[in-house]
């Protein structure tokens, strides 16, 4: 059953209201929000391997430096031209997949074939970056404890697997509650954010100076030897901004750009330069400058909301990855997942169950593993700035090539906004030994699952048609076959992806049993971007040119809000065509099944063959994902070698 999307039906939109404004507040910022705790911390950091000094001269250059790659990359790669790119509403790297395959038409050009390659393992990072985000904030925030009390630093790392256990518990009840749950808290978290900044500036004004470019482009060029290094710490200051795309689907681009230029922007600026005003001061608070910057008796405070404010950043980068996963499966570089829509007024609202479990599990190990922010730090901007790279790159193209932009425009802003991301990506290569390996690895894992998968639906597909065959044919050779088939009493439903093809549990049944119901109706489902199909015009019938036969072929669309309910579609065909109503009760329903195992073919080496298979097995079981009665459903099938 396909789940493509019909050109005909126009995509869900979003309508900018306030409650989609504070949603996004609560899902969408909370990664980039609360990059401020741990940013400039991680750049002055005495431990780093290639450190940065603090002085007056270094603070201006740090400070200039996250201000103005946060206007630049998130600002304005994804704000002002990346969420412009999206599919039916829904935004990520698979959605600029989505655009650029179809350029070619049927043919893809060796181009478009090397981009949408660098466009999975982009995707690949991602998932990276949505196990390493929830870690990594909840333990900053955590360790604010220790500035309290020093002999709280024990329970850190069991508060924090507490928190993550909870978050990820409650993603069941969808977005739209999590994010009004959310939004309040992170509302009040910039407000104190931006606050306390405000407070900083105003003890050392001369802070502001580094609002000029000209001191970022000063210290680059004069201590390039350091500043080369420091953006490996800068990049912290825009983890998030890809979770700002991923997430189109659930707040659309008027919310998110509205919260980010009205709130989210302002905020984070005063608390860096607010950080940066009292390293002026006193640079002795080099260890937790954003947690100093607050007054002692708002320290305990503020802990306690950066806590809750790192919990709803995990969020941004889990909801993405719900988002990422549901295109993937739809574009064939992962199985069919059980995914659950949450909402029926947007249609990228959704709970992927298998991928909330595994990222816990994940990001679990991540905590007990490194045991602290420090540790993950060095690991953290690898798969952003590869992310971020990589969407850069295939948006410029699908600029060019979808939307006709003059070429000069696409070579100097292309350009430049990718020199950027290529220096960020180039000094974190330079942490690879010290944990940037972590987010590649995951990557490369991904990658590799993503594309076996896809290569092994290739080669099923070809299987499975060559043993389908024409339906059309298979069913005109029924009405000349000697002996005559049997025809039996009652109702048959073969659940097909196509009416291209003949159901292997049709042929199968007709070739074992040498039996045919009297009433035989072949079934294809399609998904449509609108929550709910009125059944006048759920269905639409084909008598495969015999209306004697008693066999039909039957197209039923279903709303993304509805889950497929087979047995109910029966009821909605014209009783004419039957010669009477359908008896729901005694229909009988067909599964096509393969069976996989790994032969001698050479299309895929062994370990991929055993990946592609183990693989399959964490599909969504079909009989229940149709709702099928199973003492009525017969599941026929073949077993084939690969």
């Amino acid at each position: 059953m396909t789940d493509a999307v019909p050109t005909t039906v126009e995509p869900v939109g979003h309508q900018l209201r306030t409650g989609l404004v504070i949603g996004a507040l609560g899902v969408v910022f909370g990664d980039i929000g609360t990059s401020p705790i741990y940013t400039l911390q991680t750049v002055f950091d005495p431990g780093d391997p290639h450190p940065v000094s603090i002085n007056p001269d270094n603070i201006y250059g740090i400070v200039s430096l996250v201000f103005w790659s946060v206007m630049i990359i998130v600002t304005v790669t994804y704000v002002l031209l990346v969420m412009r790119a999206d599919n039916h509403g829904e935004g990520g790297v698979m959605a600029l997949i989505t655009l650029i395959s179809p350029l070619s038409g049927a043919r893809r050009t060796t181009t478009v074939r090397a981009l949408v390659t660098i466009g999975i393992l982009g995707a690949a990072l991602f998932f990276g970056d949505s196990m390493i985000t929830p870690a990594i904030s909840v333990l900053s925030a955590v360790e604010g404890l220790k500035v309290v009390s020093p002999g709280l630093a024990g329970w850190v790392v069991p508060i924090t697997a507490i928190i993550i256990i909870g978050l990820f518990s409650v993603q069941r009840r969808g977005t739209a509650v999590v994010g009004r749950f959310f939004g309040p808290v992170m509302v009040l978290w910039f407000v104190a954010i931006g606050v306390c900044g405000a407070w900083g500036i105003g003890a050392h004004p001369q802070i502001l100076r580094a609002l000029s470019p000209t001191y970022a482009l000063g210290f680059m060029a004069g201590h390039f030897h350091i500043a080369f290094f420091a953006l490996a710490a800068v990049v912290l200051s825009v983890t998030g901004a890809e979770a700002l795309y991923a997430d189109l689907g659930h707040f659309g681009r008027p919310s998110i750009s509205l919260a980010w230029i009205v709130l989210v922007l302002p905020a984070c600026v005063l608390s860096y330069f607010g950080q940066g005003a009292l390293l002026l001061g006193n640079q002795s608070v080099v260890n937790a400058p954003f947690f100093l910057l607050a007054p002692s008796w708002a320290q305990l405070p503020m802990i306690v909301l950066a806590t809750a404010a790192t919990v709803i950043a995990s969020q941004s980068v889990i909801t993405g990855a719900y988002s990422v996963t549901s295109q993937a499966a739809q574009l064939g570089y992962l199985p069919r997942l059980r995914v659950a829509h949450t909402s029926a007024s947007s249609i990228g609202q959704i709970y992927v169950p298998w991928i909330n479990g595994f990222l816990m599990v994940a990001v679990l190990i991540l905590v007990f593993a490194f045991r602290s922010s420090s540790a993950l730090a060095y690991a953290f901007g690898m798969a952003v700035t590869g992310t971020i790279t990589i969407t850069t790159l295939l948006f410029f193209y699908i600029a060019r090539t979808r939307w006709r932009w003059p070429l000069w425009v696409v070579v100097i802003g292309g350009g430049l906004l990718l020199t950027v991301d290529l220096l960020f990506f180039s000094a974190n290569l330079t942490k690879l030994v010290h944990g940037a390996w972590l987010p590649l690895l995951i990557g490369v894992c991904a990658f590799t699952v993503m594309t076996t998968w896809a290569k092994g639906q290739g080669i099923v597909a070809t299987i499975r048609d060559g043993a389908q065959g024409s339906l059309r044919q298979f069913v005109a050779a029924l009405t000349g076959r000697t002996p005559r088939l049997r025809r039996i009493p009652g109702t048959a439903v073969f659940l097909d992806r196509g009416g291209l093809t003949a159901p292997i549990a049709m042929r199968a049944n007709v070739k074992h049993n040498h039996v045919l119901h009297e009433h035989v109706i072949i079934l294809s489902l399609a998904t449509v971007p609108v929550p709910r199909v009125a059944d006048s015009d759920r269905i639409s019938v084909d008598d495969l040119g015999d209306r004697t036969d008693g066999i039909f072929f039957v197209s039923a669309k279903l709303g993304y809000m509805e889950r497929p309910n087979v047995p109910a579609i029966p009821r909605l065909i014209d009783p004419s065509l039957t010669e009477g109503p359908i008896d729901i009760d005694q229909v009988s329903y067909f599964l096509s099944k393969i069976d996989l195992v790994a032969g001698a073919g050479t299309e895929l080496p062994p370990w991929r063959k055993r990946l592609f298979i183990a693989t399959s097995y964490v599909a969504a079981d079909a009989a229940a994902y149709f709702q099928l009665p199973l003492q009525r459903t017969v599941v026929m099938g073949e077993r084939v070698e690969i």
